[in-house]
């Protein structure tokens, strides 16, 4: 969606525009014509912040609806402000510097649907029209127009701390845009600090380390331009060259190297452009960093979804306030909450029940559609996308479906009993799957058509294997072992037994942490949560839940900060901060709670399960 701004003649429009497919149609006007301003998404829909009309600057903070275009004041300001930026973390909007008339705001505006804006920080200096994206749990500030002159400075901002210097930028920018791409901010366009100088740089910026580094060319040299992730890589609309307005829709896709240009986007100008990805070497983790969430998943609303085998219901919980808000009844013993490759849909599969229960997670209300899938245990998805992986555990069966229709196209008995979780190799090529009644995994080849290639024994027959995990670098498979209480590191490629780990008693699920440096490993008999290093491979800490507790399956929140488990013979979940492992908070659920699901999660797919996000 595009709001107001500058047209070709260099004047305010009131026009609100939707793109689709690099197509735009006008749906809706704002009450009056406005340029400067900023807007984020929060949910489905839109909300504009202030902006100038050619004489003031204002304060109105409107929400946008995205179908009837419709413009709604919703709130107010501090103050009047234009030529400021903006940026979403976990449902809350950051307003950035701006211009009120008079001064260079150093300004720093929180601001939530249905809540007063405040300030929650102040910059070294007043800044207009930086370059602003959220990544890592930070808003990354770069660049912009100080009361000198533009700056190269790239400012952090990690809410409830104060706002830092991390790095600098090649050159003085300001009028540039700022997107997320693999988990780093990528600083596109802007120009110089004299007008008409525009550039074609494309600058990447890691939120963790504030390194900077060349992130590829937009080719055409632009600024006053703005950008938003999508599914392939970056989009950016309109801008201005060194003489002109351009109404050109520029897809920014990854590639390698010194590859030749591979992203091409038609509207009213076709423009090729590159991008180079900032993928970490040897993390597949890389797309997973705190806030990072892509997509479909953009507009979910944040949501813990609980599946309560014992009492075949399904209970939502509100992460901000640990209530639960709704609670569904669904099919007969309930396992997991599984997202969509598309990250669009949420299923609940129902293992007696032989069916899915499908959910909409922007509004988090199952659809009224079940799907029927025999025996769905658990539910996963190849990486292409291509085909949805049901585990039918009782049949021994991995049953292949197309991913959105559930149309059978493959069953592929193993030789093993007790399937139930997996997880895929760095390079996609196969997936690794525990079968906890066995001691047993077993690796499938995908390449062509799926098909066995191997199986391993874990340790002795009495073993019992959970949970499954690649480590970042890909090298090692962490197995959870229920009986051997630790976990297995399997050499995936060789398919053998690499290490065992002691964790605690009745070990059970594996969750990556937003870095990537740790395993958070859930110890159901012991009530424990141990924390692994994957650089080292040994447990460097050791949570327990006061009074005790069953930790078993759940997921870690999108800024990285609470590991949410559901309390399997307990009929709670926990919230755990991962910072301490303090007990946040024990919410009571129905009975049985197993595979829950934190929803949304950072990265741009899922391969299913509880959400293994690539």
């Amino acid at each position: 969606m595009l709001i107001g701004g500058l047209d070709a003649g260099d004047m305010s429009t009131s026009e609100i525009r939707v793109v689709k497919g690099g197509h735009t149609s006008v749906v809706g006007r704002m009450p009056l014509a406005i340029h400067d301003a900023a807007a984020v998404a929060i949910g489905p829909v839109a909300y504009l912040f202030g902006g100038g009309d050619g004489s003031a600057q204002h304060d109105e903070i409107d929400r946008i609806d995205p179908v009837t275009g419709t413009a709604t004041r919703v709130g107010t300001l501090p103050s009047p402000t234009s030529d400021h930026s903006a940026a979403v973390m976990d449902g809350t909007a950051y307003v950035v510097g701006g211009f009120d008339g008079t001064h260079w705001l150093d300004t720093i505006v929180a601001w939530r649907p249905g809540s007063i804006p405040r300030v929650v920080a102040h910059m070294p200096y007043g800044v207009r029209y930086a370059a602003v994206a959220a990544a890592g749990g930070k808003l990354i500030i770069a660049g912009g127009t100080t009361p000198s002159g533009a700056t190269d400075q790239v400012l952090a901002f990690r809410p409830g701390k104060w706002v830092s210097r991390v790095g600098r930028l090649p050159a003085v920018t300001t009028h540039g845009t700022a997107a997320v791409l693999g988990g780093s901010v990528m600083v596109i366009g802007g120009r110089g600090d004299a007008s008409g100088t525009p550039t074609s740089r494309i600058v990447s910026v890691d939120p963790a380390t504030g390194h900077v580094r060349s992130g590829g060319s937009l080719g055409t040299a632009l600024s006053d331009l703005v950008s938003a992730p999508s599914r392939s890589g970056i989009t950016t609309y309109g801008g201005r060259t060194a003489s002109a307005t351009v109404a050109a829709i520029r897809a920014l896709t990854p590639v390698s190297g010194s590859a030749a240009p591979t992203g091409v986007a038609t509207a009213s100008t076709a423009s090729s452009t590159t991008v180079t990805p900032p993928a970490v070497p040897g993390n597949v983790y890389a797309q997973n960093s705190a806030g990072n969430v892509m997509g479909a998943a953009r507009h979910a609303k944040y949501l813990i979804y609980v599946p309560n085998s014992e009492s075949n219901t399904l209970d939502v919980i509100n992460p901000h306030t640990y209530k639960v808000v709704a609670h569904y009844s669904v099919g007969k013993l309930p396992q997991h909450v599984v997202p969509s490759w598309d990250l669009k849909t949420l299923y609940v599969t129902n293992d007696l029940g032989n069916s899915l229960t499908s959910i909409n997670p922007t509004t988090g209300v199952p659809t009224g559609h079940d799907l029927q899938v025999e025996d769905p245990y658990n539910m996963y998805f190849t990486p292409d996308g291509k085909s949805a992986i049901v585990v039918a555990e009782r049949f021994a069966r991995l049953d292949f479906r197309d991913p959105h229709t559930m149309r059978l196209t493959q069953s592929l008995k193993v030789p093993c009993t007790g399937v139930d979780h997996m997880d895929f190799a760095a390079d996609n090529s196969y997936l690794l799957a525990s079968c906890e009644f066995s001691g047993q995994v077993v690796k499938v080849s995908l390449a062509g058509t799926p098909k066995v290639v191997g199986s391993l024994t874990l340790g002795s027959s009495k073993s019992m294997p959970q949970d499954v995990k690649v480590s970042p670098d890909g090298k090692v498979f962490y197995v959870a072992d229920m009986h051997g209480n630790g976990v297995w590191k399997v050499d995936g490629r060789r398919l053998r037994i690499r290490g065992f780990l002691p964790t605690g008693a009745g070990t059970h699920g594996l969750y990556p942490s937003r870095d990537a440096r740790f395993l958070y490993v859930t110890n159901r008999g012991q009530g424990t949560i141990s924390v692994v290093s994957f650089r080292t491979g040994r447990v460097v800490r050791k949570w327990t839940i006061p009074g005790g507790g069953s930790p078993d399956m759940g997921g870690v929140s999108p800024d990285g900060k609470i590991l949410w488990v559901s309390g399997r013979y307990n009929g709670v979940v926990y919230a755990i901060s991962t910072v301490n492992g303090h007990l946040i908070a024990r919410i009571p659920v129905g009975s049985g709670p197993h595979g829950l699901c934190v929803w949304p999660q950072p990265g741009p797919h899922s391969l299913g399960h509880t959400g293994i996000m690539r």
